[in-house]
């Protein structure tokens, strides 16, 4: 009994350990508990960065991002770099941004796995304590 349960502990912890941040997750709207949109993670140099690939409401394929500022202001929202900069630090991805299309706004992004296909995205203005969250599906 005991090598089981050795058995699937050490299954579970290999399999924690072996999540990766890249692919395509479905956005989870946090107020209205909508899908939104797919977004494409990716890592380049070491950091992660996240792309909105597809909208889902089709009253807003063709958007863009007219709150926005920067060289953001005014792009279509499909092909947005929403994530940027992002770097692992244990069991979290934080350092970066993430950017609200809806608002325009940029705020602090910090970025867990609740489980292997789900992540908790948190955007937040000073700490971490004082934001917003979103639960992101694997695709």
């Amino acid at each position: 009994m005991k090598k089981i349960l050795y058995l699937i502990l050490f299954s579970l912890g290999f399999t924690l350990q072996g999540q990766t941040l890249t692919g395509k997750w479905k956005t989870i709207d946090d107020e209205t508990g909508e899908a939104k949109s797919i977004v494409e993670i990716y890592e380049h140099q070491g950091q992660f960065y996240g792309k909105i690939v597809t909208l889902l409401s089709k009253d807003d394929q063709g958007k863009r991002c007219e709150k926005c500022t920067g060289k953001e202001h005014n792009q279509p929202i499909e092909g947005l770099i929403i994530l940027k900069g992002l770097k692992k630090e244990g069991d979290l991805f934080k350092g970066g941004q993430i950017l609200d299309p809806k608002s325009g706004k940029t705020y602090k992004c910090e970025i867990s796995f609740s489980n292997s296909n789900e992540l908790k995205v948190r955007g937040y203005i000073g700490i971490s304590l004082i934001g917003r969250s979103q639960i992101w599906k694997r695709i």
